[in-house]
């Protein structure tokens, strides 16, 4: 006979709540298993009514959506999680901003509506700093990526070596001057140039990492320093303007 966990159930979920933070400076080398044990460390401070799973080993209600690689810094992150009471939205995001370390900051936190919010998640915007790389060098290297019908690249994932097409998940990539960049990072005062890259969610998921790669594949781009990469934006993708919105639009009032 099944054995039943002793005591009541937990309370029922009765709000669920989406938050938009962003991983700036020192902290976007923080994993993503990092920000797990410090956003459920800041949920228990920040005292927020979770509700939890049922049985033997309850744990509260979390959804974590796309989550930028390690070393990517993000303006626009999400996560959704379940309350067991109505809460205020903005004194949740507050409590919780002020729980968590500098550089992981709650940006804004909404009352879920109907839908899915990962799968509104259709694309990223990501800025990439190229140090030392001048412009004219930049816009031949993207010229000569957008031209190919396909550009395969190599990268180790759990299940071993994996090649996939790094060209058909990029919706647009343009080279622009630094004064043109939108980077919350501290700005370099070496000259560089500014890829612009929106880029479709597919599986697997091409990332700025792939897309460089491909760059040196194709151009023999290999700036001098390590490339600083932002995610700006993710959610819906407009195909006729190749444009990004906020995935929260539908739920706000």
């Amino acid at each position: 006979m099944a054995r039943t966990p002793e005591g009541p159930p937990p309370p029922p979920a009765v709000q669920r709540l989406r938050l938009r933070y962003a991983k700036r400076g020192r902290l976007r080398f923080s994993s993503h298993r990092d920000f797990q044990r410090a956003f459920e460390r800041a949920l228990r401070r920040a005292d927020v009514p979770m509700a939890y799973s049922a049985g033997f080993s309850p744990h509260p209600k979390v959804s974590y959506a796309n989550a930028a690689a390690t070393g990517v810094a993000s303006e626009a992150e999400y996560v959704e999680i379940a309350v067991a009471r109505r809460c205020d939205p903005e004194l949740v995001r507050a409590a919780l901003d002020a729980s968590l370390p500098p550089g992981l900051d709650v940006i804004e936190v909404v009352e879920a509506g109907p839908g899915s919010l990962v799968d509104r998640l259709e694309a990223s915007v990501y800025e990439i700093r190229l140090s030392g790389v001048d412009l004219s060098t930049a816009r031949a290297a993207v010229i000569a990526f957008l031209e190919q019908p396909e550009v395969m690249v190599e990268r180790m994932t759990k299940n071993g070596l994996r090649s996939f097409d790094a060209r058909a998940a990029v919706v647009a990539l343009r080279a622009t001057p630094e004064e043109a960049g939108l980077s919350v990072e501290s700005v370099d005062p070496a000259p560089c140039a500014i890829l612009r890259l929106v880029v479709r969610h597919t599986m697997p998921a091409v990332r700025p990492d792939d897309v460089l790669v491909a760059l040196r594949r194709v151009a023999d781009l290999a700036p001098p320093v390590p490339p600083s990469v932002t995610r700006l934006a993710q959610g819906p993708l407009d195909t006729a303007t190749d444009d990004v919105a906020d995935p929260l639009v539908p739920d706000r009032p």
